[in-house]
This record gives structure tokens, sequence and C-alpha cells, in this order.
């Protein structure tokens, strides 16, 4: 008996890692996963129980299992037990960048639209200022 099969950009979308399909579709032809280790650049590419994907999603470098396929886009519950993380990202550290933007950026609800000189200051703390 044949193994059940399911297209890798179903199953992104069906284990919620994409908002859409085509979302899904669009990564998965980009070539930048990799699946039990070889170079992925087909959305149709068969996807069985036990494949191991490694992709970069966000700022980290996501290595999952398949545990199951699926027969549905269900809650993310449901989603999550489609996969094993097999290497959990781990938070950021805050940056002296971070805590200077946390200090300079935050307003209290209400308080209305920034000075000149706080929308200055937010701007000096932004990576593209000064470009343009």
């Amino acid at each position: 008996m044949t193994e059940p099969t399911l297209r890798l950009d179903k199953w992104f979308w069906y284990a919620r890692f994409f908002k859409s399909r085509t979302l899904a579709t669009k990564f998965c032809e980009s070539g930048r996963v990799r699946v039990n280790g070889t170079l992925i650049s087909k959305a149709h590419y068969k996807l069985t129980p036990g494949d191991v994907l490694t992709f970069p999603k966000g700022e980290h470098v996501r290595v999952i299992k398949v545990i199951e396929l699926g027969k549905r886009r269900g809650p993310a519950v449901e989603a999550q037990g489609l996969y094993e993380d097999l290497d959990p990202p781990q938070p950021r550290a805050k940056t002296d960048k971070d805590k200077v933007l946390a200090s300079v950026a935050r307003r209290e609800p209400g308080s209305g639209r920034p000075t000149k000189a706080e929308r200055r200051a937010t701007e000096r703390l932004r990576p593209d200022a000064g470009e343009g």
C-alpha cells in the first residue's frame, strides 16, 4: 500500500505557517525550503509523515518534523498537532537600541500626536534613517 502524501504548499497552509495558500506556494517556489536536506523549489512536492523541513521564517530558521498530513486547515491547536518543532526559536535578547526605542517611542494612550522633537528622535532610531 502506498504511503499518503500531500502537496508541500498545502501542508504549510494547513499547519498555519502562511495565511494563504498563494503565499505558501510562492514561498515553496522561492527555493528556500529543504525537505530531508534536499533543496525544493516546487510547491507540488509530495510530503509524507516523518519528513523534516528546514526553512527561514521571520528572523529564525525553523526545523520542523511532519507528524501528520492533516485533512483541513483547522484551528491553531489542530495545526500544531501536525508537526514537531525540532529547534524552537529562542527569544531574541534585548539590545541597547531596543531599550532606547522603548523609552523614546512609547507614548501614553490619548497623549495626542508626537511633537516634532519626539518624531525626530524616533526617526533617528530607524535603521533606514538618513536615506532619501
